[in-house]
């Protein structure tokens, strides 16, 4: 099934790894809110006129019901952006707040059920950690992914701890799995001073990375930094167009090119626009590739080339996308892809759709790369940025549930 991620083996060669005459073919209507730049070559906004969305994309379609279809017929194309990313003058009729906080509980409920309740089960009330009640606990945190190399180091861990009064073993691993969460989470993002802020966003095929892209957009938006997005993705076929629809809804300029561009040329085009628009912060997404395709990891390292000669610091992030229900795989996909192209973050998505949270722990213990962004939820406000002690709460249930938080 993977035959359908082979690139074509013939491409027009490219004489010069920074293309001297590149371009994009602009629409027939620029859009009315366009801004001029310096060069005429580069797309600035998404069309007026929009493309039709799918007729499965109804305003009554919720995310998850179109990736269930979407992943019954086409597994590795991601789906169109859910109408929940769109901004409306509509307020909901009534309908009551709720918390990050809130949401991060109710939304980690299956890990919490398989693991955190089973944690609490066992662990509650002991101050010692003998052999049966490590056998349990070893057997409860693979269930849930944590993996068997940071198993072991949680159990060594918990069984070195000497305990603090009135604390028991289900306490002080929490407190242990939030240390081990910090220490990824240490790491700052890099914010250039005077110059755009260059994301890129990697991932295999299917995480969400176009989804992922709109929701990150959305939390700029809302700390009111000036925004652009780079079409990358130039190989599947509606991604282009993705991106496109986005922008047009909330006003954010699009630089695209046509299906099968040189991905390279479009975040050149990018990031010259960034520069001469002196936006706050520029977003490119990129072809969702296998860790395992050598001549498309190839690609990526391309486009950190390319982008070295408008800006010897971009991409100032690169991002890895991962979905939470791809399991240990996770960690491979991981080292490859920070091999290829040196990571410094990850944002892990769909934690809300899986019983087996505890990858989170496995990629912050093994590979050091801190956790950005995790992806609770449909909503665009249910991508937000990492908090270790939140995530082990809600996870283990050892705060009260507050609406309000």
């Amino acid at each position: 099934m993977w035959s359908i991620f082979k690139r074509k083996k013939t491409e027009t060669p490219v004489p010069n790894e920074v293309p001297t005459n590149v371009h994009a073919t602009l629409p027939e209507q620029a859009h009315e809110t366009s801004t001029s730049i310096a060069s005429d070559s580069i797309v600035t906004d998404a069309p007026s006129e929009m493309p039709s969305p799918p007729a499965d994309a109804t305003p009554t379609t919720v995310l998850s019901e179109v990736q269930q279809t979407s992943t019954e017929t086409t597994p590795d194309v991601e789906v169109a952006l859910p109408p929940q990313l769109a901004v409306t003058n509509e307020t909901p009729a009534e309908a009551p707040k709720q918390g990050f906080f809130s949401r991060l509980w109710n939304q980690l409920a299956r890990t919490r059920e398989k693991l955190g309740s089973g944690l609490k089960n066992l662990l509650t009330g002991k101050i010692k950690l003998d052999a049966d009640t490590r056998d349990e606990l070893e057997t409860l945190l693979l269930s849930a992914d944590v993996g068997i190399d940071t198993t072991d180091y949680l159990l060594e861990q918990l069984q070195q701890r000497k305990l603090k009064e009135g604390e028991d073993l289900h306490t002080a691993l929490g407190n242990i799995m939030t240390e081990l969460l910090l220490k990824a989470q240490q790491r700052p993002e890099t914010i250039p001073d005077g110059k755009p802020r260059v994301i890129l966003m990697v991932g295999v095929n299917g995480v969400g990375k176009t989804t992922t892209i709109a929701k990150l957009s959305h939390h700029f938006l809302q700390q009111k930094k000036q925004l652009l997005l780079a079409a990358g993705d130039t190989f599947r076929a509606a991604a282009v167009e993705q991106i496109k629809t986005w922008g047009d809804r909330h006003k954010v300029p699009v630089i695209a090119q046509g299906q099968d561009a040189d991905p390279a040329s479009v975040l050149y085009d990018a990031l010259s626009a960034a520069q001469a628009r002196k936006v706050d912060v520029m977003i490119g997404d990129t072809a969702g590739r296998l860790h395992t395709q050598g001549h498309l990891m190839n690609e990526l390292k391309k486009i950190h080339r390319v982008m070295n000669k408008l800006d010897d610091s971009a991409p100032h992030e690169v991002w890895l996308v991962i979905d939470a229900t791809t399991g240990q795989n996770a960690i491979n996909q991981a080292k490859e892809f920070n091999a290829a192209v040196g990571l410094t973050g990850i944002i892990l998505t769909k934690l809300d759709g899986t019983a087996k949270g505890g990858i989170i722990f496995a990629l912050a213990s093994q590979l050091g790369l801190p956790i950005r962004y995790i992806g609770i939820g449909e909503k665009a406000e249910d991508l937000r940025p990492f908090n270790a002690e939140s995530f082990v709460q809600a996870l283990l249930g050892q705060a009260e549930l507050d609406s309000s938080l």
